[in-house]
């Protein structure tokens, strides 16, 4: 089932404003995938721009120190926006980074009429259906063209997509995603930044993780931050994460970048938008396991297991399973100055 949508493609404001067509395409952007679904941004619309601002207020301080995933969600966000207004045949021109301000991370404006393509059509349709999805993968694999795909729709943003099925290599990854689970769930910081982030969907936040994430139901989500918060369990969660990649995913891959800065966030956070909805389109979907790029100590050994000569900015794995639900969205108004 789809994400009910606060608004639809019929809803679009034909003929209006500038500031109107951005509200429209933001209702769209705002379904981007954020660690912890913080949604970590917020939009300021003007007269003729709109500025993409990081929300600080939203940082995840103990698994994100660097604000890297954060900037990272914000990409993903701004690309979103970009395939909405495609959708729509308008063009936009995008400032990253334009001044002084770390908040400010992008402004936005409308740059003319531009005709979608099959594959802009496509995408957009994709994105009330993407999902982070958690379970096991089932057998199939993806397709070479469609991992080919997803490389070059990465590499348009400037980010390189290395995707990983040589066994020995998955052995090395699957060890180091289970030493930080450890690591992770062994620190109680960590175990309270995580649980103060499950509640249930029907929660007045909209926000967060639902305790269905975790495989119980949605109104034991209270529960469920109680345990993560009192409890380690981090043998648990790595025998259960060891057992997701050895068995139930086909394809490991990496987004990295030339550097480590905040422009190499938000690309990757940009090009992590496009293949997410280019997997979606095509029936796959796929889930992180950021640990080893989370755990400082584990980044350099991560890097060696997988042979980079780039940075690595996100583990994930991709393939074919039961859809998830959506995670809930603040309204929009909530995300707009």
């Amino acid at each position: 089932m789809s994400f009910q949508l606060a608004v639809a493609e019929e809803d679009f404001p034909a003929g209006v404003t500038d500031a109107e067509l951005f509200r429209f395409f933001v209702s769209f952007a705002i379904l981007a995938p954020s660690g912890h679904n913080a949604q970590p941004w917020l939009f300021k619309i003007r007269e003729r721009n709109l500025d993409l601002l990081a929300d600080r207020t939203r940082a995840l301080p103990v698994v994100d120190p660097h604000d890297r995933e954060l900037i990272i969600s914000c990409g993903a966000a701004l690309e979103h926006l970009l395939v909405a207004a495609h959708r729509f045949g308008r063009q936009l021109a995008i400032d990253e980074l334009p001044g002084s301000d770390p908040d400010l991370l992008a402004t936005v404006r409308l740059a003319g009429d531009v005709t979608p393509s099959a594959n802009d059509l496509a995408m957009f349709q994709a994105i009330p259906n993407r999902r982070t999805t958690r379970t096991k993968y089932d057998d199939r694999v993806l397709t070479v063209e469609l991992r080919d795909a997803c490389r070059e729709l990465a590499a348009e943003r400037g980010a390189e997509l290395t995707t990983i099925e040589d066994e020995t290599r998955r052995a090395e990854i699957a060890d180091l995603v289970v030493e930080g689970d450890r690591i992770q769930f062994g620190d109680p910081r960590f175990r309270r930044e995580l649980a103060a982030w499950v509640h249930s969907r029907r929660g007045a936040t909209k926000d967060g993780m639902s305790g269905e994430s975790f495989g119980m139901p949605d109104v034991l989500s209270p529960v469920g931050a109680l345990i993560i918060r009192t409890f380690n369990l981090g043998k648990g969660v790595a025998a259960s994460d060891r057992k997701k990649i050895a068995d139930g995913s086909p394809v490991l891959a990496v987004l990295s970048t030339e550097s480590d800065a905040p422009g190499d966030w938000l690309a990757t956070g940009r090009a992590l938008s496009r293949v997410l909805l280019k997997l979606t389109a095509s029936g796959a979907t796929a889930a992180f396991l950021n640990q080893p790029i989370e755990v400082e100590q584990l980044r350099p050994r991560f890097r060696d297991a997988i042979g980079a000569t780039t940075v690595p900015q996100l583990l994930m794995r991709f393939g074919y399973g039961e859809a998830a639900k959506q995670s809930v969205r603040r309204p929009i108004k909530d995300v707009l100055i």
